[in-house]
């Protein structure tokens, strides 16, 4: 199920400006305040091992992200991207995310998965927190977490039902 035209932004307007700035700055390997195609590479050799994320992928993705057409990935432009305010990407940016996030490639993320991810993305939580959010998301300890568990987790669509 795709989400809803819910926002994972925050409801506080100070706040949304910089709500994305961890995982953007996961992908600006080089720290130069844009994400380009050889950051991308990085990301993906780094989390695929260099197998998948090729090049026609990557390539995929910066046209899409890419608004401005300038061969990078700005702030403003990413967050658009994760938000959804490009429908057209709508379910397929997320189920990105979900099979970054599920090493394993089973389909299901496990605790070890979300608190891994978690801890990448700069978020400190303890092993509660990921139990906690395992059981919102209609998962148990054992099996994990659908990707329409992760959806509720980030309340994409609360109405996400299993």
């Amino acid at each position: 199920m795709c989400p809803s035209s819910r926002s994972l932004l925050p409801t506080t307007t100070s706040s949304a400006s910089s709500y994305f700035r961890p995982a953007f700055d996961i992908l600006d390997a080089d720290r130069d305040g844009k994400i380009s195609h050889d950051d991308l590479h990085t990301f993906y050799t780094d989390i695929y091992g260099g197998g998948e994320g090729g090049d026609d992928f990557i390539g995929a993705m910066m046209t899409v992200a890419d608004t401005n057409k300038d061969g990078f990935v700005e702030y403003d432009e990413f967050e658009r991207v994760v938000t959804g305010e490009r429908r057209t990407l709508g379910c397929g940016a997320m189920e990105d995310v979900f099979r970054v996030m599920d090493k394993d490639g089973d389909g299901m993320l496990s605790h070890q998965d979300l608190k891994s991810y978690m801890a990448l993305a700069g978020f400190s939580v303890t092993d509660e927190d990921i139990t906690a959010m395992i059981k919102f998301a209609g998962g148990d300890k054992n099996g994990g977490v659908s990707f329409d568990g992760l959806l509720r987790i980030l309340a994409l669509d609360g109405s996400v039902s299993n």
